[in-house]
Order: C-alpha cells, then structure tokens, then sequence
C-alpha cells in the first residue's frame, strides 16, 4: 500500500508550518514535506514534527528575488556565491529540523527557452550545476541528508533550466555523490511530455519514464494533469503508478504536491480511496 505524505507548499498553505504539520496528520497523511520553510522558527516545526511523529521529508533551497521572478539559483554561474550561501543554509535549516533532503533548484535561464529535445541548451548551466550539486553533496553528508534534484515542465515555469527527468538523470550519472537522487513529479514528467511530444502524457508515458530513471528515484510526487487539482480525475490513472510502484519495489512515499479545488478537507477522497 503506497504511503502518503503531504506537500505544505501546496495543502494548508494558508496555515503557519506548525499548524499545517498538525492539519496533515488529522487528514491521515503519512510524512510532510515543504517548499521554503525559513520564515518559520524551527523549534515550532520541531515540535509539531516530534508530536505527531510525522517525519519531514524534504524542503528547497531558496528561490531567489521573489519579485523577480526567480526560482532558485544553482545552475546560474552569475549567482554562485549566493547560491552555494543558499544550499548552505538549507542543509542547516533541514538538519535542524530533521528533514531527510534538500530539493536543489536549478532556477531559470538568464533568458528563456524551449526545450527541443532531451540535450540541455547550454553547456555552461549544465556544469555549473554539476559543480553546485557536489558542493550541495559534500556539505549535506555530515548530517545525513540527501541532494535530490527535479525537473520542472516549461509550460509551468519558462525558462526553467532542467526539464526533463532523463536531464536530471544526465546530471546524476556524472556525480560520484552516492547521497544525490531524482524527485519524480508525475505532473511535471506528463506537462513535459504535452509539450515535447503533443501527448496527453498519460499514465503510460509516465511509466516510460518512471522505468528509465527508477534507479535514481528518491522521491514521487503526483497531481493530476492537466489541472495540477487532486490527483482523482485528468489524464492519469494514478492507481496504476500507485500498483507499478509496488511491483518495481519503491519504499520511498509519494508526494501530494496539488492545488486543490476547494478547501483540502474537501478533496481528500484519493486518499481515502488509495488507502483504503
């Protein structure tokens, strides 16, 4: 049976961290995770994390000027001392709190671009964020923590420099890091695939690619596509990646990374459904 865990970027966004931690434990989820959680002190999360034994899974490196658009910084040469400040800050936030990794953003293109095909456009973003994501490896591995990386579909987020889950899984073949791994979005994989291939990216061609980078994957997060509302309607029969997941041995959870349509509470159905 898959195992749930909520993503607080998303559900009871409207909340405090530590009020979200405790809404997501009455819903009946099995872990949180989170976005950018700094503005929280960290021993309200501790503390809610402590009393209702849900483990937190990951949180991001910062994002950037939020009024300007940005959407993290680590593959961007221009921005390396404010990045690597950014990771470093991240993986003393996680520890403290006892998350499990950091989701290392890549960020945007200095100017955007379409992704053609699964080769990145720009060389120079593909090494420096190699180099980012060694120096994000060496300094997490004292505390135990794990680097994951994920690809963002340029529909949602243009100019995103990492695209496709074959990219990341480019990057992670050429890092010697045993503690880096891929976060699978379902959502992202199928909106990338709408764009690339003019598919539906239905539960099929999400599969494909969940089989290539299975080796790699740390983390699955789901949505339903196109919508990005409860994964219960759209183009994917989510209970089939829930089932390929069992049979091809994933322990890891799977992440409800929506945006619901109404109150949360409301549309918790899925859950209800896929754990009953």
């Amino acid at each position: 049976m898959p195992r749930f865990s909520a993503n607080l970027g998303f559900l009871w966004s409207e909340l405090p961290l530590p009020d979200a931690i405790f809404a997501a434990h009455a819903a009946g989820f099995d872990a949180v995770e989170c976005h950018w959680p700094y503005d929280h002190a960290t021993d309200a999360v501790i503390a809610a994390l402590h009393q209702t034994g849900l483990p937190m899974l990951a949180l991001n490196t910062p994002r950037g000027d939020i009024n300007k658009d940005e959407f993290g910084l680590c593959a961007i040469p221009a921005r390396q001392d404010e990045a690597r400040q950014g990771i470093r800050d991240a993986i003393t936030y996680a520890s403290q709190i006892g998350a499990k990794a950091v989701h290392v953003m890549a960020g945007k293109a200095l100017s955007d671009y379409t992704l053609s095909d699964k080769a990145w456009p720009n060389q120079e973003y593909h090494d420096h964020f190699i180099d980012m994501l060694a120096f994000s490896a060496q300094w997490a591995e004292p505390h135990g923590i794990e680097i994951w990386i994920e690809a963002i579909n340029p529909l949602d987020v243009p100019g995103y420099i990492l695209n496709t889950p074959r990219q990341a899984v480019d990057i992670l073949r050429s890092l010697s890091a045993s503690n880096t791994g891929l976060m699978f979005d379902c959502y992202h994989v199928g909106r990338m695939i709408n764009h690339m291939d003019g598919m539906k990216g239905k539960d099929s061609d999400i599969l494909a690619e969940l089989d290539f980078c299975l080796p790699w994957v740390r983390h699955v997060q789901i949505a339903a596509i196109p919508d990005r509302a409860e994964p219960d309607h759209g183009d994917v029969d989510y209970q089939r990646i829930y089932s390929w997941l069992d049979a091809h041995g994933y322990d890891g959870f799977i992440g409800a990374e929506y945006k619901p349509r109404n109150t949360v509470e409301d549309g918790l159905g899925w859950l209800r459904a896929a754990t009953s």
